[in-house]
């Protein structure tokens, strides 16, 4: 039987409700708690349904290619137990350093990193994702229009992708078709400038493009320059064009990295890499605009040798903020002020490998997965939920040179 619940159905169903309840247990009060304990029962039975909707999902593994590499590996990842299971070769792709979907996981890009030294130009190639098998097919294949893509982001509407390269320091747009293909570009930006470092900021470096969550602002951090550059979405036109202001500075020499919001979008999070540190940044969802309000170091306060900080997240209930260290090979585990937004550290793990270029959290929020690029592992952690400590489950997974993963809802 089909029920239509229109404003006049819906009062006769109430008062209806309400005689039989007041008849059987005979008190208002009575039955005010049964209804109330209904109403919560149904809750947490949609938060579970909610919480539990997928507990396995295909995992895509970018890698640099070479002897032991030939591409993006596959791996299932059962969030029950925090175990992968190999899938093999899913795509022979060269140098396929960072992947990523569409929010709706129909299609997976994948850079092709050459050029970062400013000479050539990198690729960006497209693939379909089966949804029960999780193969992928090639699509496309286009040139990244600057040399060492290393980032990219799709737009909410999945009709833009966003690219940055690193090596020639530039932001691309290119049209996405309805198939997932990789169409023609539709905006482009030749980033500009230098800063204090002879050697690695002599000019421009595009290291990663960070869209909010409304689609209207692009942030691209700029090692090169000590920047974020902050760009306008024309999500209609598929373009961008500098926002006012067009960025915001840090201390020259940081080197921005990785940035990552919290939820809610109230507190932004720079990972610098040259600098080994965390700026935190208010922001203004109407302007789109940063304000620095902290710099805290990502690493122990006694530590003198030489490392690069590489990746930043945000766990999904915005208390806790975690970082990566290559050199220091540890990821470092931040509380988080939700007043204020600052940061204190919690806590340094070694990372399992060497030089953790990512980790990521996985869907769950139960485990953080450290890719340590030269000693080709990735290793599992669990995440206390209510610390948001980190602890070695003493698992780990065999795949060369990891560098990214993606993780995809599989049947």
């Amino acid at each position: 039987m089909q029920i239509v619940t229109t404003n006049r159905s819906r009062t006769t169903l109430q008062e209806i409700g309400h005689y039989r309840m007041v008849k059987t247990l005979k008190t208002i009060g009575k039955s005010f708690a049964i209804c109330t304990m209904i109403y919560c029962v149904t809750d947490m039975q949609a938060q579970s349904a909610k919480t539990s909707s997928a507990k396995s999902y295909f995992t895509y593994v970018g890698t640099y290619t070479g002897p032991d590499s030939k591409g993006i590996y596959g791996f299932r990842f059962n969030t029950a137990d925090g175990t992968f299971t190999p899938m093999g070769v899913a795509a022979e792709v060269d140098q396929p350093s960072f992947v990523v979907t569409d929010s709706h996981h129909r299609f997976l890009y994948a850079v092709t990193e050459i050029g970062s030294g400013g000479k050539g130009e990198g690729f960006v190639s497209s693939f379909s994702i089966d949804a029960k098998t999780g193969a992928l097919t090639f699509l496309n294949k286009v040139p990244s229009l600057g040399g060492g893509p290393c980032h990219m982001v799709v737009d909410k509407t999945g009709r833009m992708l966003f690219v940055a390269n690193y090596g020639t320091g530039s932001v691309v747009a290119f049209a996405l078709k309805p198939d997932g293909s990789i169409g023609d570009k539709t905006a482009f930006d030749q980033l500009s400038g230098s800063s204090v470092d002879a050697r690695r900021q002599k000019g421009p470096h595009a290291h990663e493009v960070i869209l909010s969550s409304d689609n209207r602002f692009l942030f691209v951090p700029d090692l090169g320059v000590d920047h974020i550059k902050i760009y306008k979405v024309d999500a209609a036109a598929r373009t961008f064009v500098p926002n006012n202001p067009a960025f915001v500075a840090v201390k020259p020499g940081l080197g921005p990295r990785h940035f990552a919001f919290g939820p809610g979008e109230r507190f932004g999070y720079l990972l610098c890499e040259m600098g080994s540190s965390v700026v935190v940044f208010s922001y203004d969802k109407t302007k789109g605009t940063l304000n620095p309000i902290q710099t805290i170091s990502n690493l122990p306060a006694d530590f003198t040798g030489e490392d690069n900080s590489a990746e930043i997240q945000v766990s999904a209930s915005g208390r806790f903020v975690y970082a990566s260290n290559r050199g220091h090979d540890s990821i470092t585990v931040y509380s988080v002020d939700p007043v204020k937004g600052t940061l204190s550290q919690l806590q340094i793990v070694p990372s399992g490998g060497k030089i953790p270029r990512n980790f990521v959290l996985d869907p769950s929020g139960k485990y953080l997965i450290a890719a340590n690029q030269k000693s080709d592992n990735m290793v599992i952690f669990d995440v206390d939920q209510k610390t948001g400590k980190l602890t070695p489950t003493g698992r780990e997974t065999s795949v060369s040179s990891p560098v990214s993963i993606q993780f995809v809802p599989a049947p």
